[in-house]
């Protein structure tokens, strides 16, 4: 299933989303503007390299590198491609701005690195060796979908489901997409074999669960928890 919009309108302007949909627009135009290589030196120097953060480790020595600290955020603004960064951007339009309305700008901005904290940590602590550098807005936007699954679970969300070459389009529950979502995210974890490079499965899972652990403590009272705004 490809989500492309809700029917769930927001009360305000979502202002923060929009400033984090262009800074990770306009840091992804840089990454192309530096061209292969410099761009996979880019990605080592601001991407999250566990067995760096986790250790005094140098596995890319040469290549100068932000605080090891810092890359547990500047990472979140980097993409591996334009499929990675264009995926990652239409979950967040389409998801963030109702989060967004729920807990107001300022709080929105705390929870949302918080999320890509919490995803960074589950990706790098189960592998504190690892020197594959982890880089994406997902971990943080998979919390964005936790909480949007514990808030608007009733709310429709259009999706495309392909058929060969054929795109149908249809309607379903918040709750199933994103129930979806995390069940696909659970099995690639535990079928794709440990150390191996590619998605950062528990990343998504980790941010997802922080998200979700959080939004009852950054919600405003009028948005219940598993309300049906939005239907």
């Amino acid at each position: 299933m490809i989500p492309f919009k809700d029917d769930n309108p927001s009360t305000i302007t979502p202002y923060v989303t929009f400033v984090l949909i262009g800074c990770c627009a306009l840091v992804f135009i840089g990454q192309l503007l530096l061209g292969g290589r410099g761009n996979q030196a880019a990605i080592i120097a601001f991407g999250l390299v566990p067995v760096e953060l986790l250790s005094d480790a140098l596995p890319y020595p040469g290549i100068p590198a932000v605080p090891d600290v810092l890359t547990v955020f500047t990472s979140m603004f980097m993409h591996g491609g334009i499929m990675h960064f264009a995926g990652n951007m239409l979950y967040l339009w389409i998801f963030s701005d109702n989060i967004e309305d729920s807990m107001g700008h300022g709080r929105f901005i705390l929870f949302y690195f918080l999320c890509g904290v919490g995803a960074a940590l589950a990706q790098a602590i189960p592998e504190p060796g690892s020197a594959i550098p982890m880089i994406g807005a997902s971990g943080a936007i998979s919390g964005v979908l936790g909480a949007y699954l514990l808030l608007f679970p009733h709310a429709r969300v259009h999706v495309g489901i392909p058929f060969g070459f054929y795109l149908h389009v249809t309607r379903f529950p918040a709750g199933v997409v994103l129930g979806v979502w995390f069940a696909l995210q659970l099995f690639s974890e535990l079928t794709t074999a440990p150390g191996s490079a590619g998605v950062a499965f528990r990343a998504h899972i980790g941010g997802f669960v922080v998200g979700a652990a959080l939004i009852p403590f950054f919600r405003k009272p009028q948005f219940p928890l598993l309300g049906r705004r939005g239907r």
